[in-house]
């Protein structure tokens, strides 16, 4: 076969440093901008990106040249540097994330999922949501 083929799709999360709930509404759209020109600087195909002050969730689709700790190893250290010099803005990020694999019949409601953060995460806490999302990955 010529060419390469992938519908590689995964929903990564990643938190703050120590859980710290620093991405302001106004701060967070200024960061989503950056990991979304991170993300064309480096090919990585950023479909959506959302959460709330102290987390993020991202929707990427790997090429078949790319792996997921690479694109969460970029993402977090060009954002950092972005905002490193800047004490009003300054963005640390917990060492490590989860991934999980998305079949392309689920995009719709994982987008869904990401896009509503704020309203889901009235009732829930970040860590109640990773606990759920874990068990019906059945980690």
């Amino acid at each position: 076969m010529p060419q390469s083929y992938s519908a590689l799709w995964v929903h990564l999360i990643w938190s703050t440093k120590n859980r710290v709930p620093i991405l302001t509404p106004q701060l967070k759209n200024e960061v989503y901008s950056v990991i979304n020109n991170i993300a064309n600087d480096h090919e990585i195909y950023l479909d959506c990106i959302n959460g709330v002050e102290d987390h993020v969730h991202l929707l990427i689709r790997l090429r078949t040249d790319q792996s997921v700790a690479d694109i969460v190893k970029t993402i977090k250290a060009k954002s950092w540097e972005y905002f490193k010099d800047d004490a009003e803005k300054y963005i640390t990020w917990q060492d490590g994330f989860a991934s999980f694999s998305i079949s392309p019949t689920h995009l719709p409601r994982v987008r869904s999922y990401i896009y509503n953060q704020e309203n889901h995460h009235r009732e829930k806490t970040f860590g109640d949501e990773l606990k759920e999302i874990k068990q019906s990955a059945k980690i």
